[in-house]
């Protein structure tokens, strides 16, 4: 029998009321614009990326005074924050001017070569080929530059409230899985990999096929679903500004491999993100403003998924370990929902004598629910960052996108299960 400790149990709480408030964002925004007087406070509140850091902060506050300074800054410093960190750094490069307009370039070069209208063309290839890129370049990264070009081409265009879910849906299903072609671009998997041996070889041919696959159906999917929306999208002026220089294009190149080749080295991350800035200081006209505070709270609320997170072990670990390798499929695609799936699969790499079998369902789950929530996949913070402005009201309602995530993680799920 499980007997958490008065810290653990106080923590679950903490967790318990943060998907609650999850839940909630879209009151806190009525409430702002019912009481103007605190309308700061209730619109800070209202902003999903703040909650798991506002609560993290919360569990903190509370450990000072019950366990005192030493046992809640010690609790604090043991935890990895290499993950927020990189997040941050990679949003702010891969967002920036000269790395969207290359990608941009990219996309509408393949697109012009299909044998579709052009805007349907760009939809697909969004949603699908970038999602599959976040192998190479990091989910992060695909999520930053996927979600960007959608806003922009499409988004920002007049779609109907249904297209926005059901692209968002698709989007984050389809980056989670995404991911899975190699050993250190999907944080459930990157976990794992070291612990279990599992290199590009081996999630090529256990995972990668089968989540192209997925990718490829979910794509296929939602654009024949909103192929009206697609052929009826108004014409739109395209941005102007200073032509970038190839060398420029380069630097920022050089900036965003080199962060994901570092990924893991937080204060090479820092040095790099100092050195990026001051590029783009001393090169300004060929840029756009940087996304510093948007990148900041999706750091923010990663963080507070940290602490709070870890110290949920003593309830979730048990759950996983109690269930055959069928069940934990099916269990970690609907824990993920309420919980980062990097920290289910991290818990998975800690017990010892795990088969095969569980080792594959445990990710394969994990990686498949990603799409559920905002807080199911690292990446899924930062496409709501940048979408949400285009929603009603400003926010993205939680039932709304588990509903929309639904039908295109039940076909990752079968892809990962079946095939």
């Amino acid at each position: 029998m499980v007997h958490p400790t008065n810290i653990e149990l106080l923590a679950a709480i903490l967790f318990a009321l943060a998907l609650i408030h999850t839940f909630s964002t879209s009151l806190f925004e009525r409430l702002a614009h019912r009481y103007p007087k605190h309308g700061g406070l209730f619109h800070l509140l209202g902003e999903v990326e703040v909650v798991f850091g506002f609560w993290a902060m919360v569990l903190f506050v509370l450990m000072l005074f019950l366990d005192g300074k030493t046992a809640a800054t010690t609790y604090v410093s043991s935890r990895s924050f290499i993950e927020p960190l990189f997040v941050f750094v990679i949003m702010v490069i891969a967002a920036s001017r000269p790395i969207m307009e290359m990608a941009a370039h990219l996309v509408r070069s393949l697109a012009g070569r299909l044998p579709l209208p052009r805007d349907t063309a760009l939809y697909i290839l969004c949603l699908g080929l970038l999602p599959l890129a976040g192998s190479f370049i990091t989910e992060p990264a695909a999520m930053t530059v996927a979600a960007l070009m959608l806003r922009d081409n499409f988004y920002a265009r007049g779609m109907s409230e249904r297209f926005k879910y059901a692209t968002i849906g698709v989007l984050f299903v389809n980056v989670s899985v995404g991911g899975l072609l190699t050993s250190y671009a999907a944080p459930p998997v990157l976990m794992v990999a070291g612990a279990w041996g599992w290199d590009t070889g081996f999630m090529l041919s256990m995972f990668g096929w089968k989540a192209t696959v997925a990718v490829l159906i979910n794509t296929a999917t939602v654009s024949w679903l909103f192929r009206k929306e697609l052929r009826n999208l108004p014409e739109r002026e395209m941005a102007g500004g200073a032509t970038i220089p190839t060398a420029v294009n380069l630097v920022h190149v050089g900036f965003l491999a080199a962060t994901v080749f570092f990924a893991h080295y937080p204060i090479i991350c820092i040095g790099l993100l100092m050195a990026f800035l001051g590029f783009t200081h001393a090169y300004k006209h060929y840029q756009s403003p940087l996304m510093v505070t948007e990148a900041l709270l999706v750091a923010f609320f990663l963080g507070g998924l940290v602490v709070l997170g870890g110290l949920q072990e003593w309830w979730l670990s048990p759950l996983l370990m109690s269930m055959s390798e069928q069940a934990v499929f099916f269990g970690a695609a609907a824990l993920t929902a309420i919980t980062d799936n990097a920290a289910l699969t991290y818990l998975g790499s800690l017990v010892e004598g795990l088969s095969d079998g569980f080792k594959y369902a445990l990710v394969a789950g994990a990686v498949a629910g990603g799409g559920l929530t905002v807080i199911a996949n690292a990446p899924n913070p930062a496409g709501v960052s940048l979408l949400r402005g285009h929603f009603a009201d400003e926010s993205i309602g939680t039932l709304p996108l588990l509903l929309a995530a639904l039908p295109p993680t039940l076909v990752a799920m079968a892809a990962l299960f079946l095939l």
